[in-house]
């Protein structure tokens, strides 16, 4: 215990706690992180030394990085930082208790999903694109985004196979590789059969992959960047994003009378906490409607 005891600390002891961090084998990074967060904290924290530092000093600097708008990454990282240094004065017999041991991050303020209006939405699936290979294809990735609220990993991964034409299904692999099954409303089953039966073998490369449902240009499977290519030229004068399009549907599915966990299974989401997310923002547009429409709003 290097003699200290249970004395107050000499100092803050950053050198030595950073030989102790090369000792452990941390990354250089690491390292680096850890001592300009510290250093970060001490500046601020207006206090003499480590002995006077209590639980409720180091939340209060957790909630100021994040009111401070710091990414939640980073206050995670600010967090592992004075957890692990004052672990380590504890154990060395600096400090007789650790005030950081149940140091919790703060949770970010709740931020709504951004929707795609109405108007827009119309803007984007109603307009006349023409009947070229690529147009079909572009009608074809917006309508499943929408009528089936499909992550664009998703949307990418489906495969010719995982439409259900019977039963007018999509089978969707989600995160974890884990299978659901998925409606889909008819006229993206229509916008499907027309870019499979009019245009996929005709822009397909020979190596394109067989299985692949959608492909892009260059033959290979559609991916994430294509899909935003998509909306970048499609709507482009109203900026949609491809998510938004996953947010917009599982919004209009609950206004609609949608029950929570019947949208959670539609989306895939392991908890139903993240479903919830959206009944904040049903709330909010009907405030916001109410404001702008009834008379004392």
């Amino acid at each position: 215990m290097d003699g200290a005891g249970n004395a107050p600390a000499e100092g803050w002891a950053l050198e030595d706690f950073e030989a102790w961090m090369t000792a452990r084998d941390l990354a250089v990074a690491t390292r680096r992180a850890y001592r300009r967060d510290l250093e970060s904290f001490i500046a601020g924290a207006g206090v003499p030394g480590p002995e006077t530092v209590s639980a409720r000093i180091l939340r209060a600097h957790l909630v100021r990085l994040t009111e401070a708008g710091r990414q939640r990454a980073t206050v995670a990282r600010h967090r592992a930082a004075l957890r692990a240094y004052f672990a380590w004065l504890t154990e060395r017999g600096v400090l007789p208790a650790d005030p950081a041991s149940r140091l919790q991050a703060p949770r970010p303020p709740v931020r709504l999903p951004t929707l795609v209006a109405r108007e827009q939405l119309a803007a984007l699936l109603d307009e006349d694109w023409g009947d070229d290979e690529w147009a079909l294809l572009d009608r074809a990735v917006c309508e499943v985004l929408y009528g089936s609220g499909l992550r664009v990993s998703e949307l990418c991964d489906l495969d010719r196979s995982s439409v259900e034409w019977s039963r007018g299904t999509l089978r969707v692999r989600g995160k974890g590789r884990k299978e659901r099954v998925v409606p889909l409303h008819r006229r993206g089953l229509d916008a499907i059969r027309m870019w499979l039966e009019e245009a996929r073998d005709d822009v397909a490369s020979a190596d394109a992959p067989v299985e692949a449902l959608f492909i892009n240009r260059r033959g290979n499977r559609l991916g994430p960047r294509d899909v935003r290519r998509i909306l970048d030229r499609r709507a482009a004068h109203v900026h949609v994003h491809p998510h938004a399009l996953r947010h917009t549907y599982a919004t209009h599915l609950l206004e609609g009378g949608a029950d929570l966990r019947h949208v959670q299974e539609l989306l895939g989401h392991a908890s139903l906490a993240t479903t919830q997310l959206y009944t904040h923002v049903t709330k909010s547009r009907l405030q916001s409607i109410h404001h702008q429409t009834h008379p004392r709003g």
